[in-house]
């Protein structure tokens, strides 16, 4: 392989090949060049045997390694980690096989890290991502505790919180203390990241419903027309109303396989960084504020906050470039 110091690159190559063409002897083009006869032998060679072809670098892997561990060997390495999650340091054992060459056949596979691989069926888990905006927006809801006024447990000790708890119960006149709970419907665009989320009292069919038609505007003034939406199978989903809102604005409605998240996986992944730099980020005093401070969350995920599936840049950079024109 070329490396910064060479000399002799594909285009470089093809030089001595040019000039012995020409009827130039060898040995004063080598001289020339700065490199070997042998050097220059062997690229002239390769150009009269394979033609273009044969100035391309090869890999320096050899052709044949009669060393390497059977592929009926490897074949039960992988079954092992797939079936039984084990590492190198416990397949070693079980085939007589150093851990060392375990680890390099899960490599060779893709399988050496567990993280890569789907938990129920332990194969690598396949990721894939949408060519343009709009082409497949991810759907989910994810529920939270309200906070009650003053704060709750992250703030005080949790008698005090269950206190304040009760309190707060008793001047809403509830019958029992329970604060309830705020459902975070969000909205993910598939290929570019932008996100939109709102806190609502709940996971109705008619509220999920209003709330597509506020992302559909938020998408649709950021430039994306929305061809399909994939969510999971929740019951305000999988009402026959809200596929009918879908299709009524020409949008098609998918839903994942029963008990599937990693289909759905980008809304997911947003909810979880929903949870780290918004929801559980700070302690809140009450309810309202860390609802308020969800649109500066929001504003910070989609404009400032780098994404590594974007190469270090924010959701509206993808949006505002063309398909393949990031960087």
């Amino acid at each position: 392989m070329s490396h910064r110091n060479a000399r002799l690159t594909v285009h470089g190559r093809r030089i001595p090949v040019e000039r012995v063409q020409s009827g130039r002897p060898l040995a004063h083009v080598a001289a020339e060049m700065g490199i070997s006869r042998p050097t220059a032998h062997k690229w002239v060679r390769r150009w009269r045997t394979e033609g273009e072809a044969g100035l391309a670098d090869r890999p320096s892997r050899p052709h044949t390694t009669p060393h390497r561990t059977p592929a009926t060997i490897e074949a039960v390495v992988c079954r092992l980690r797939a079936d039984r999650k084990l590492g190198p340091a416990r397949i070693g054992p079980i085939l007589g096989l150093p851990a060392s060459t375990v680890h390099r056949i899960l490599v060779r596979h893709g399988l050496n890290r567990l993280a890569w691989l789907d938990r129920p069926t332990g194969q690598p888990v396949r990721r894939y991502e949408r060519d343009r905006p709009g082409e497949l927006i991810h759907v989910d809801i994810k529920k939270l505790g309200n906070i009650p006024d003053g704060g709750g447990h992250r703030i005080m000790d949790r008698r005090r919180a269950m206190d304040n708890k009760i309190a707060t119960t008793v001047a809403r006149k509830s019958s029992h203390p329970v604060i309830g709970y705020s459902y975070i419907h969000s909205a993910v665009d598939d290929h570019s990241r932008l996100a939109y989320s709102e806190a609502l009292t709940d996971e109705r069919q008619h509220t999920a419903i209003a709330f597509w038609q506020r992302a559909q505007t938020f998408f649709t003034a950021h430039g994306i027309t929305v061809e399909r939406v994939l969510t999971d199978n929740g019951s305000c989903y999988k009402s026959k109303l809200f596929t009918q809102a879908l299709t009524t604005a020409g949008i098609a409605h998918k839903k994942i396989r029963p008990y599937r998240p990693q289909t759905n996986g980008k809304v997911e992944r947003f909810n979880r960084t929903l949870l780290e730099e918004w929801a559980y980020l700070r302690p809140y005093t009450s309810n309202t504020e860390r609802t308020a401070a969800l649109a500066d969350f929001l504003h910070t995920y989609n404009h400032h906050r780098s994404h590594t599936a974007l190469n270090g840049q924010p959701p509206i950079t993808r949006v505002n470039n063309p398909p393949g024109q990031y960087t």
